[in-house]
């Protein structure tokens, strides 16, 4: 069933690693992310996951292999996916809080 609504009030938070919590809805081969990242979190290693987004509230400084780029409220996202692109966040303010639209996993 298509559902076009995603309520992100009636998910639960989820939480595998320390410093960001996220809500998804799945549909297809893809996912829509509310996620929350607190300035603890640390990347345990380069992402190389394609993402694209919007940055909701806050500040976060993404790494691609030695080159630093900001992002900050009302910014977007695109990163494509693979070695080329791999990424680590760095998060500069107390939360920072993403929309992000990926491949499901």
């Amino acid at each position: 069933m298509t559902t076009y609504n995603v309520n992100f009030e009636s998910i639960p938070w989820d939480a595998s690693t320390p410093g960001v919590r996220f809500k998804v809805r799945k549909q297809g081969g893809s996912q829509l992310r509310l996620v929350e990242f607190f300035r603890e979190f640390v990347e345990p290693d380069w992402c190389l996951r394609g993402h694209i987004g919007y940055v909701l509230e806050g500040e976060l400084e993404i790494d691609f292999n030695g080159q630093v780029i900001s992002f900050r409220q009302g910014d977007g996202i695109f990163i494509p996916p693979g070695e080329a692109h791999k990424h680590k966040a760095h998060i500069l303010t107390d939360v920072v809080r993403v929309i992000l639209v990926e491949d499901a996993r």
